[in-house]
C-alpha cells in the first residue's frame, strides 16, 4: 500500500506541476495559433467506406468505478474461480491492445493528419506539437531531477549519480516504450543504486505498471494545448479533478506502448469534453513521443524504491542488504 500510495502522489504532484506550466506558458507559447473545425473534421475530411457503430457496454465512470471495486474486492477474498477469470480477462485485454489496436494506430495516426492536411490545419498542428514536445522534454528533465533529489536524501547518496545509474534503464525505454519490457534491466540499475535485493524485486516490477508519472505529465500538458488551439474553455476545476482522476486511470493502464492514452480516453471526454476527434490528436500527440514518457516512468520507480528502503528499514524480512551487481553493458 505505502509502493502505490507514494506511486499515486508522484503522478499526481508531476500531473499538477505540468498543468500549472502548461496554463502559464502554454498560451504564450502557441502565439494563438487555433484549429478551428477539429470537432467537426468530416465536413471536410475524406468520408469513410463503411462505418460500425459499437456502444460501449459500460459509461466511462461507471466503468472506472466497478473496475476498481472489483479489483479492490478481489484482494478481500480468496483466491479462487472468479480472481482467475478475471487475470484471464486481462490478459485478453492486454493481446488485444498489443495485436490489433497498437498495430492499427500508425494507421488511424496518418487518417487524422490526411484529414487535417486536407483541412490546410496540418502545419498548425505539427507547430504545436513541437512546441508542447520540447516544453515536455524539458518538464521530464525537472521531474527526474526532483525525483532522484528525493532519493538521494532517502539513501544518503548524490542525487545526480545515482541518475547516471539510472541511465540503460532510460535508454532501454526508449527503444521499447514499454515499462513492462524494461523491467529487468530497471531491477538491475535500481539495485545497484544500493537498492536491497527483496525491495528491488517488489517495487520495480509493481511501479512498472501503477507509476506513470511521466504518461501523466505528457497527457496533461498535451490536454492543455489542444483545448487552447480549439478554443475549449480552460476551466481550473475541472482541471484540477481530471489530473487527479488520471493518477487513478494510469495505475489501472497496461505496461504496453500506448497502454497509458488508450486508458486516458475515457477521461478526456468525460471531464474535459473531448471529442472523437480531439481524443484521436490526443494520440496522435501522444503516440509521437510515448518512449520519452515511458523513459520518465521507469527512471522514476529506482527514486520510489530508494524512498521505500529509507521507509521500509527493520520492517520486511528477507535480504535487506544490497549486493553487488554487474555494470550494465548495453541497453
Amino acid at each position: 500500500m505505502a509502493t502505490a500510495g507514494i506511486a499515486y502522489l508522484s503522478s499526481i504532484l508531476c500531473g499538477l506541476f505540468a498543468l500549472a506550466l502548461s496554463l502559464f506558458l502554454l498560451p504564450r507559447m502557441l502565439g494563438g495559433a487555433r484549429i478551428d473545425s477539429l470537432e467537426n473534421p468530416e465536413d471536410s475530411a475524406i468520408a469513410a467506406f463503411f462505418e460500425i457503430e459499437i456502444p460501449p457496454v459500460f459509461g466511462v465512470m461507471t466503468a472506472l468505478v466497478l473496475s476498481f471495486c472489483l479489483g479492490i474486492g478481489l484482494t478481500l477474498v480468496k483466491k479462487g474461480a472468479l480472481q482467475e477469470s478475471f487475470v484471464q480477462l486481462r490478459t485478453i485485454v492486454v493481446r488485444i491492445i498489443e495485436a490489433i489496436i497498437i498495430p492499427l494506430l500508425p494507421l488511424y495516426i496518418f487518417g487524422m493528419f490526411l484529414g487535417l492536411t486536407m483541412n490546410g490545419q496540418i502545419w498548425t498542428v505539427i507547430g504545436t506539437f513541437l512546441t508542447v514536445i520540447l516544453l515536455v522534454f524539458g518538464m521530464t528533465v525537472v521531474v527526474l531531477l526532483a525525483q532522484y533529489a528525493a532519493a538521494g536524501w532517502a539513501m544518503g547518496r548524490n542525487p545526480l549519480k545515482m541518475l547516471w545509474t539510472m541511465l540503460p534503464a532510460y535508454m532501454t525505454a526508449l527503444g521499447t516504450s514499454s515499462s513492462a519490457a524494461t523491467i529487468p534491466v530497471t531491477t538491475e540499475c535500481t539495485k545497484r543504486n544500493g537498492i536491497p535485493d527483496a525491495i528491488a524485486d517488489f517495487v520495480i516490477p509493481l511501479c512498472a505498471t501503477i507509476h506513470l508519472a511521466g504518461s501523466t505529465l505528457k497527457i496533461t500538458t498535451f490536454a492543455v494545448a489542444i483545448m487552447i488551439v480549439t478554443g475549449m474553455p480552460l476551466n481550473i476545476g475541472a482541471l484540477v479533478g481530471f489530473v487527479f482522476m488520471l493518477g487513478v486511470v494510469m495505475i489501472a493502464a497496461p505496461g504496453v506502448p500506448g497502454g497509458a492514452i488508450m486508458a486516458a480516453a475515457g477521461v478526456l471526454a468525460s471531464f474535459l469534453g473531448f471529442g472523437e476527434a480531439a481524443v484521436g490528436l490526443m494520440i496522435a500527440a501522444y503516440i509521437a513521443i510515448d518512449s520519452f514518457g515511458t523513459a520518465t516512468n521507469v527512471t522514476g520507480d529506482g527514486a520510489i524504491a530508494a524512498l521505500m528502503t529509507r521507509f521500509s528499514k527493520g520492517r520486511i524480512s528477507g535480504d535487506m542488504t544490497a549486493q553487488h551487481h554487474p555494470q550494465v553493458h548495453g541497453v
